[in-house]
């Protein structure tokens, strides 16, 4: 595990060099100017020696290769140079949102894993039948459902409808104080609505390995040694039928960073998806840069998950061939 720890680890380090560089490729090609989007309405009046001295404040200045050379070796010491859109040091505006991507991301994955394996097992052991057809047709229609009109139907309903929960922020109005209480009430709704975005992928995976796991030589010579019902499912075909849904939990990574971008921007969720809105739409490079990377590593540690616990859950595989 640390040998293949550390292959990925070495692995990743041009990986993200890489996308560094694009993100600095596609700034180069883009038509918005952060020379532009960082003067506003004023920069319209300023003269030519004012901005050319503002973009050498923001290095903007110089050929995107240096100034991707530039954000690269001081990114390596720490320094991940200054947001426009925020004002502030980029270090700061992902150290002040990490946590609560974090929180909303682990909290709706681990209900969306534990949930659909529920439902996929339930499933699983009648397939064909009512529940079956239930679980089936409701995740084929979760699938097809884009997160952000999911959020915004839970907004109408159980906001402003029922008045259950609040419609978004981490606090209630006219209040800035954070309490455990607030928070939890606040979480429901985004973690809900993205976890329903991830559940039905479990679910249908979980349904489908452990309804052929049911089907195999082992599980009926554990049934046809007078096991119970119980312990033939979750001793036997549930250990069997998850080894492919371990795989899924790395792929799933890159569609739960996305949809936690649009569910943070619809319920004004202050995490690290809503700050890469407000880059993308400021023309903030070294903040998209940074948050880029943050992204591209968190798939990355993503896809190693996934090959650890698979190699943890199926002795037959060896960490030395992945």
């Amino acid at each position: 595990m640390a040998r293949l720890t550390g292959r990925r680890l070495l692995a990743a380090v041009p990986v993200l060099a890489a996308v560094t560089f694009g993100v600095f490729a596609l700034a180069a090609a883009s038509p918005f100017d952060p020379v532009a989007q960082y003067a506003g309405t004023a920069g319209r009046s300023a003269s030519q020696e004012t901005l050319d001295e503002l973009r050498a404040n923001l290095g903007a200045d110089g050929s995107f290769v240096e100034r991707w050379w530039h954000w690269l070796t001081h990114a390596v010491t720490g320094d991940l140079g200054h947001s426009t859109s925020m004002r502030q040091p980029v270090a700061e505006v992902i150290g002040e949102r990490i946590g609560w991507s974090a929180l909303l991301c682990a909290v709706a994955f681990a209900v969306a894993v534990l949930l659909g394996t529920g439902l996929g097992v339930a499933a699983a052991r009648r397939r064909g039948g009512l529940l079956d057809r239930c679980v089936t047709g409701l995740s084929y229609l979760l699938q097809a459902a884009p997160p952000f009109w999911t959020g915004l139907l839970a907004v109408w309903l159980f906001a402003l409808q029922l008045g259950m929960f609040p419609a978004g922020g981490l606090s209630d109005t006219g209040s800035d104080a954070v309490t455990p209480g607030g928070l939890l009430n606040h979480l429901v709704l985004p973690a809900g609505v993205l976890a329903l975005s991830q559940l039905p992928w479990f679910a249908l995976y979980v349904r489908q390995g452990v309804g052929d796991a049911l089907e195999e030589d082992p599980v009926r010579g554990a049934r046809a040694r007078g096991l119970r019902e119980r312990t033939v499912l979750l001793g036997h075909a549930l250990r069997s039928g998850l080894l492919p849904v371990l795989t899924l939990i790395g792929s799933r990574v890159p569609e739960l960073i996305t949809g936690a971008l649009l569910i943070e921007t619809v319920f004004s969720w202050p995490g690290i998806a809503s700050a890469t809105v407000e880059a993308a739409t400021a023309a903030d490079f070294p903040l998209l840069a940074a948050l880029t990377v943050l992204a591209t590593f968190a798939v990355l540690a993503g896809n190693l998950l996934a090959d650890l616990l698979y190699g943890l859950a199926d002795p037959r595989v060896a960490f030395e061939e992945m």
